[in-house]
């Protein structure tokens, strides 16, 4: 952009008396308004960050340092991404410039990144499923469509491989995927891209990142950049699902660039306002009417906890403003069971609602189930004789767990998770070793492809409960069974 043009646009420049990158301080400028964007005669941007009487804090959005002495003008709007369909399978920094070689058109279009966000008005109860293709989180830690579930866990313990598994099933089911990278490394995001790619759902997908080489005030903006694609592609009707990874990463960075700027510090250095730059965010998910139809937001955001620790500063703010979280425990991790989940510590808060009445019974069956599961094999580290109740309630907890056991690439249709369990349950399969429940599942997804099939698994799970559910199985036990052991072609 012409600097010289701009400024005869604009009448009026400042200059650079103090630079603390990304933070610089320019004096003039007197009508500059917070959160306006910039440009230097150098040619970078950059945000008006803090007003003072006679002084302007700017964030340069670049990561090179802007010279001391440099003129500044202002531009005369806010700091906007470009948003439009054009955006489907781009790989975009938070300004919407393409980070990779893959061409792509920049759209015209441009929102505000920080927008006033749609009042109560607009705004409906959660009453859709959001099924993740994971069945031990679709049946014991439910989620609907709007809902906003933090996921917690050390590093390395799988809390990707689910994100990627569920935004696959979503965008199978029509929702368009946003994954926001915050300052990744290079490599991880090629992973993600890679896996898009792979699994054919690229082209409805979009990736907003940035590395750990980017300046830390563009890594702050990368999840609200995210967010205001996600609501324009709600404006359109679209169902969106965006992914955080992640925001305790997003803190460091905003405790960096309040740092620079001098800000007061509070608990663990993180600026008293971390709690409003997280929550801003988040209350933007929903379930939205919308030209009088029902459209959502989802999203998963995704905090890094040290060695299991739940009471850390930012892990506890977030899960005072989501509706829940997923807990991936190391231990599990590293007892070999995935993915890791903690099925006991993880919490839904408006997921069941949104759940038909035979997931509702299910899930309080086995929750009670494994709880008494977890009591009886605590028992049995104590050497106790056991009784024939005791060694069936062990059996059938083993057999529960190595169901839940999955691939991250693997996305299984509810009905085929409900009818496997249904068959495991009543104990009407030969083998139930990790590999035979494995080979089952796998052979129930190619027979629930076939329509005929697929109708038989839909009127099975319109039962209102889990023993009427049970039932209906029984009465299909030869059926099953034969699609159960028809080899996967």
């Amino acid at each position: 952009m012409d600097f010289e043009a701009q400024l005869a646009h604009i009448g009026e420049y400042g200059i650079v008396e103090e630079v603390k990158h990304p933070i610089c301080v320019i004096s003039g400028l007197y009508g500059a308004r917070l959160s306006e964007l910039v440009l230097f005669e150098t040619g970078e941007m950059g945000e008006v960050f803090l007003l003072d009487e006679d002084k302007v804090e700017i964030l340069v959005l670049t990561k090179e340092a802007v010279r001391v002495g440099s003129r500044v003008t202002r531009m005369d709007k806010f700091l906007s991404v470009p948003v439009g369909d054009s955006l489907l399978g781009a790989i975009i920094n938070p300004l919407g410039d393409s980070i990779t070689a893959k061409p792509y058109t920049k759209p015209k279009e441009e929102r505000e990144i920080d927008p006033e966000p749609l009042g109560i008005s607009y705004r409906t109860k959660v009453r859709t499923p959001l099924l993740t293709g994971t069945a031990l989180v679709d049946m014991m830690i439910p989620l609907g469509k709007g809902q906003k579930e933090l996921v917690i866990g050390d590093r390395k313990t799988g809390k990707t491989s689910f994100l990627m598994t569920a935004i696959k099933n979503q965008v199978q089911q029509g929702s368009i995927g946003i994954y926001a990278a915050i300052g990744r490394r290079k490599s991880d995001i090629k992973k993600v891209e890679a896996f898009f790619e792979k699994e054919g759902i690229a082209d409805k997908t979009i990736i907003v990142a940035t590395n750990s080489f980017d300046s830390p005030s563009l890594t702050y903006l990368t999840p609200y950049s995210a967010m205001t694609i996600a609501e324009y592609f709600r404006d359109k009707g679209q169902d969106v699902f965006v992914v955080f990874d992640d925001l305790s990463a997003h803190a460091k960075f905003y405790r960096e660039v309040s740092l620079l700027a001098q800000r007061f510090p509070g608990r663990e250095s993180y600026p008293g306002d971390i709690f409003y730059v997280h929550g801003k965010l988040m209350e933007r998910t929903g379930n939205y009417l919308i030209n009088g139809k029902e459209v959502s937001i989802s999203s998963l955001p995704v905090a890094e906890l040290v060695e299991g620790d739940f009471t850390g500063y930012i892990a506890t703010n977030l899960m005072g403003m989501t509706d829940g979280h997923i807990f991936f425990d190391s231990n599990i991790y590293y007892r070999g069971r995935r993915p890791a989940i903690n099925i006991s510590l993880s919490v839904t808060r408006v997921g069941r609602q949104a759940q038909s009445p035979l997931v509702r019974s299910i899930n309080r069956e086995l929750t009670a189930f494994l709880a008494l599961y977890e009591k009886m094999q605590n028992l049995s580290h104590f050497g106790a004789e056991l009784t024939e109740t005791v060694k069936n309630v062990l059996e059938m907890g083993e057999i529960i767990y190595q169901f839940f056991e999955q691939h991250y690439t693997v996305v299984i249709p509810l009905p085929v998770q409900l009818v496997l369990l249904a068959l495991l349950w009543l104990k009407m399969l030969d083998e139930t070793s990790l590999d035979a429940i494995t080979e089952y599942r796998a052979n129930l997804m190619t027979a629930y492809k076939d329509s005929v099939n697929k109708q038989l698994f839909e009127q099975l799970i319109e039962a209102k409960s889990f023993n009427d559910f049970l039932g209906a199985v029984a009465k299909q036990k030869d059926t099953l069974l034969a699609l159960c052991k028809t080899k996967t072609k």
